[in-house]
């Protein structure tokens, strides 16, 4: 019995023997087939994750093209400069890593704020500048102590400039870091491979319409890196093309003549060629400096650009939309002689009110100014005579008109973020207000539109685009910035071609009416004292626009708060016989157009036309050799 229990143990234990060897001859099987599966038939796949963690692919971040005026002169531009950055993934205590940099390197509570602006907007593996603008002393005082702030690098970045600071800057606009609005312009261009490494995307103005053109491609450098992810040497590199260069039609002297004629008064000034629409000059009023937010804009900064009551940020040039007073007068004269509402020497009696429904309407001009035919109510500004024709002519009759002339429509000029305006109509009454009371227009409600009131509101650069069709015989083009784009690489020039947008179906005869009468303003009208002595003809308009209703009470400009005051306007165009300019001038709160927006329609033209400079201007080259030194 106990040979037959021995013989059966054995047998057992042989058996787990077998067992237990046949399972780690499985395990080594399952071993050796794991390390030719990993060796062998993926040894391409590890090979390249192994190249990945010994080499790093760096995106070049592309020079940014330059934005120039006409002539060539800088008004955007780059510059390098070393950043201190940090990336917050690869610092365990970011306070204590600020702290102990500030003990070498000036960081002030405004970098510290900025640095966690960046980080709630931007990605956390990215790195983020905790100081720009290094000195040289500074960058050689970092290297010394590198090794103690992982996390922690210098780097070379381009920053953008804008070398005459606040000048155009409503035209030029500004740059500022990328977020998830602009990721969202980007991915729907493609582009997310060409802005990797990129920092900074256009905010406003020609920098953010021409973003795409002006950003360039990015290059990439092959850098073999070490076991804590520091470079050690360049493998390759892929050079980054420039982006490419703006040339604008603007004329930058005529734009610091125009900026400067304002001198502290808020407006805006916009002044075209009438055969091309290539925009001369585009003034907004107070301007902002965009070289706060290239690096961030800080608080205290962004507090007073936001709060100030003059509203520096807003292009008013596109954003604001005013009643466009008498220098409306014009237009409802064409329309009347192009809808067969009058005829030139048509005369009506003004005895200095229109009665409407028992209500009056005053004339600016008490006792009225007698007899008057169509050249002597845009001479003398007869408000009686539009009273009447806006009466005869109809609400739809006037929009149906002036939508032509692009009132109440986007002029399609290549800045972001253009206001429609308001060009009132029965239908856009039914369409703006919501109870049925309000949706119904009233007669009585025209009266007021006939003089450039009531609900009319439009932009300084729709009044310029109209002067500029007018003046062009009626054919309007698309007002632009840009003249031409400039490929850095090769040097071809993409222009801007003259768009021309329609040829209104208007009589020369009675444009002809209306330009005479128009050089009549700047002859012996409301213009003429403007305009004395000028050198050469021109046409123009006046106009003062109310910013609250009288309500039957008469005007009196000392009695009212600045911000009550009218507006002053002022269109205009010459030389009258074959126009080079046109423009729109608005002075807010300024008064009659004929006392303060006129006055720097002059000073603009003299400019353009004769190159004269106004009183106390420096000569275009004096200010260069000024800059230079």
């Amino acid at each position: 019995m106990e040979f037959k229990d021995s013989q059966e143990g054995l047998e057992r234990f042989n058996r787990r023997i077998a067992i237990a060897g046949g399972f780690v001859l499985l395990c080594f099987a399952i071993l050796l087939g794991r390390f030719f599966w990993l060796q062998v038939i993926q040894h391409d796949y590890y090979q390249t994750r192994a190249e990945d963690n010994r080499i790093s692919l760096v995106p070049i971040t592309p020079n940014r093209g330059l934005i120039v005026d006409r002539h060539g002169e800088v008004l955007a531009r780059n510059y390098s400069v070393y950043t201190l950055e940090i990336t917050p993934t690869q610092v365990p205590d970011l306070e204590a890593t600020i702290d102990r940099l500030a003990e070498f390197i000036v960081i002030e509570p405004k970098d510290r704020r900025r640095f966690k602006k960046l980080m709630d907007e931007s990605k956390r593996f990215e790195s983020l500048p905790i100081r720009t603008r290094l000195t040289d002393e500074e960058v050689a005082r970092f290297i010394a102590r590198r090794y103690r702030f992982p996390g922690v690098d210098i780097k070379a970045r381009l920053f953008r400039q804008y070398p005459q600071g606040a000048f155009a800057s409503h035209i030029i606009g500004y740059i500022g870091r990328i977020t998830e609005r602009d990721l969202g312009r980007i991915e729907e261009r493609e582009q997310e491979a060409n802005y990797r490494g990129t920092d900074h995307f256009g905010k406003t103005g020609l920098e953010q319409h021409y973003e795409f053109e002006l950003h360039g491609t990015s290059g990439y450098e092959q850098m073999e890196v070490d076991a804590g992810g520091r470079p050690v040497r360049t493998l390759a590199r892929t050079a980054p093309v420039p982006g490419n260069n703006l040339t604008l039609t603007v004329d930058a002297k005529l734009q610091q003549i125009a900026e400067q004629a304002f001198g502290d008064r808020k407006g805006s000034l916009v002044a075209i060629e009438p055969a091309t629409g290539g925009i001369l000059a585009l003034v907004s009023m107070p301007n902002y400096d965009p070289n706060l937010f290239v690096d961030g804009i800080g608080t205290a900064d962004w507090e007073v650009l936001n709060n100030s009551p003059d509203k520096p940020m807003v292009n008013r040039a596109l954003n604001g939309a005013y009643p466009p007073g008498s220098t409306f007068k014009p237009f409802m004269a064409l329309a009347a002689l192009t809808l067969g509402k009058r005829r030139p020497e048509q005369a009506l009696a003004d005895p200095g009110y229109f009665n409407f429904g028992g209500h009056m309407f005053m004339d600016d001009k008490k006792g009225g100014h007698g007899m008057v035919d169509m050249y002597k109510s845009i001479v003398q500004s007869c408000n009686t005579y539009y009273y009447v024709l806006a009466n005869d002519l109809g609400i739809d009759g006037i929009a149906g008109f002036m939508t032509q002339f692009g009132f109440g429509s986007r002029t399609g000029v290549d800045i972001e973020g253009e206001s429609e305006g308001v060009l009132p109509s029965q239908a856009w009454k039914k369409k703006r207000f919501r109870k049925p009371e309000q949706q119904k227009w009233y007669a009585g409600e025209t009266i007021s539109v006939g003089i450039g009131q009531g609900y009319n509101a439009y932009t300084p650069i729709q009044l310029a685009q109209a002067m500029a069709t007018l003046a062009n015989d009626g054919v309007m083009y698309r007002p632009h910035l840009v003249n031409h784009i400039t490929d850095t690489r090769t040097g071809e020039k993409t222009y801007v071609e003259p768009q021309p947008l329609r040829t209104l179906p208007l009589k020369q005869a009675h444009i002809d009416v209306i330009k005479n009468a128009m050089v009549g303003v700047n002859q012996e009208g409301t213009g003429a004292r403007a305009f004395k002595d000028a050198g050469y003809v021109s046409g123009g308009k006046t106009g003062t626009a109310q910013v609250y209703s009288l309500r039957g009470q008469k005007y009196d400009r000392e009695g009212v708060r600045k911000e009550l005051r009218d507006h002053s306007l002022f269109i205009a165009y010459a030389p009258a016989e074959a126009p080079r300019i046109a423009l729109a001038v608005l002075v807010e709160n300024g008064g009659f157009g004929a006392q303060a927006a006129a006055p720097i329609a002059r000073q603009v033209i003299d400019y353009y036309l004769l190159g004269k400079l106004p009183p106390g201007a420096a000569p275009a080259d004096e200010e260069a050799k000024e800059a230079d030194e």
